[in-house]
């Protein structure tokens, strides 16, 4: 027996009307739970429609504000929201569509320390997060916990989906066994990202966990859809358990969760630019700099970016390049490093103190931070 409401029944009667969901599965819907890790590019859509869809439990994980760089594919959330927290935005979003659901918000980082109290009782979770401590970490839980986790990725052009159900098939771990390289993919912020990339990935993320939680179809287990928006192409590749799996194999080594910053080498939230270090200079440090010294400045950012904003006096050498031309360089000569945010800056001179380089300092919260304390004609993106 069902307990809809006759305004329930008038609202989902498209998906009464489908024979895999009729009355039973909406009532399956609305007695279901959903963790919703992050509230940006894919947690967007991923809200919307699994709260238009009538899942009676929604919880949403993000400690972050909105940004009006956010709203290009953040469609949850909108101007007068900017400077408010995602969460409460998206919740305002969420119930305005919906208000016969309940959301439940975290205002807080998605961590080791909580991440069992915050999504013990769920009955899956989807993972919106944009970086890899956070993508082992809601891995890890939902494998401690038997339950699973709808996995999204983006970047510029192409995405990828599956369904990690450690009972079923693979985990996130029995395809990425270790974390890339600190620094190797780029994130949205320092790539970009196509804006209506994530509600094509994300759609199909809240699609799965519909799946999931009625029984039907085929979801995406042992499956990585791999889609491209400029081909307009999809792709699978078929994914298996592995045996030796340190969280899901047969004698798992990882029992319970770790240090996942550790282990993947880099934060597990945005840290709003560099993170400091002894070899950062501040943009008013570097304005004296330059009445001094005249340092060689080498601007490391695609050479697309500076028609953006460009500080002058700079030479343009692409991160992807500078290990090929180091020969370049004169180490000797004093230099400094500069980009968006200082993330990548930071990546390059890690290259040339690796090469011997002494005399090199990088640009703290690159040409944002230059744009905001000393040239403010300059825009910040």
């Amino acid at each position: 027996m069902t307990n809809l409401s006759h305004e329930e029944i008038l609202r989902y009667s498209r998906h009464l009307l489908i024979p895999e969901v009729g009355m039973d599965g909406q009532q399956k819907l609305k007695d279901s739970s959903v963790l919703i890790i992050g509230t940006g590019g894919l947690g967007s859509p991923v809200a919307l429609y699994l709260a238009a869809a009538g899942i009676g439990r929604i919880g949403l994980v993000d400690f972050d504000v909105v940004d009006e760089s956010n709203l290009q594919r953040q469609i949850i959330h909108s101007l007068d929201r900017v400077g408010e927290l995602k969460i409460e935005s998206a919740r305002a979003r969420m119930l305005g569509l919906n208000p016969g659901i309940q959301v439940d918000v975290y205002n807080e980082p998605f961590t080791s320390g909580n991440a069992m109290r915050i999504a013990t009782g769920y009955d899956l979770i989807i993972d919106g997060t944009d970086n890899f401590p956070t993508r082992y970490l809601s891995n890890d839980v939902a494998v401690f916990l038997g339950i699973p986790n709808i996995y999204g990725s983006i970047f510029r052009f192409d995405g990828q989906a599956s369904v990690f159900y450690a009972k079923e098939g693979p985990c996130y771990r029995c395809l990425f066994p270790e974390p890339p390289p600190p620094g190797l993919v780029p994130s949205c912020a320092e790539g970009g990202v196509l804006g209506i990339l994530p509600g094509t990935i994300g759609t199909i993320q809240a699609t799965e966990a519909i799946k999931v939680l009625l029984g039907i179809g085929s979801p995406l287990i042992g499956k990585l859809l791999l889609y491209n928006a400029l081909d307009m192409s999809f792709d699978f590749v078929k994914l298996k358990k592995n045996p030796a799996c340190t969280v899901c194999g047969t004698n798992p080594t990882v029992t319970e969760l770790i240090d996942y910053e550790e282990f993947c080498g880099v934060p597990g939230h945005d840290t709003g630019g560099s993170i400091e270090s002894d070899w950062d200079i501040t943009p008013e440090e570097l304005v004296e700099e330059i009445k001094l010294s005249s340092p060689r400045l080498i601007d490391v950012r695609e050479p697309h970016e500076l028609a953006i904003s460009v500080m002058p006096g700079v030479e343009n050498l692409p991160l992807g390049q500078i290990a090929s031309r180091m020969s370049e360089f004169d180490s000797a000569q004093e230099m400094v490093l500069i980009c968006k945010s200082g993330q990548r800056s930071m990546r390059a001179l890690e290259l040339f103190l690796g090469a011997g380089f002494r005399k090199v300092k990088n640009l703290q919260g690159g040409m944002n931070a230059w744009a905001k304390d000393v040239d403010p004609s300059l825009p910040i993106y």
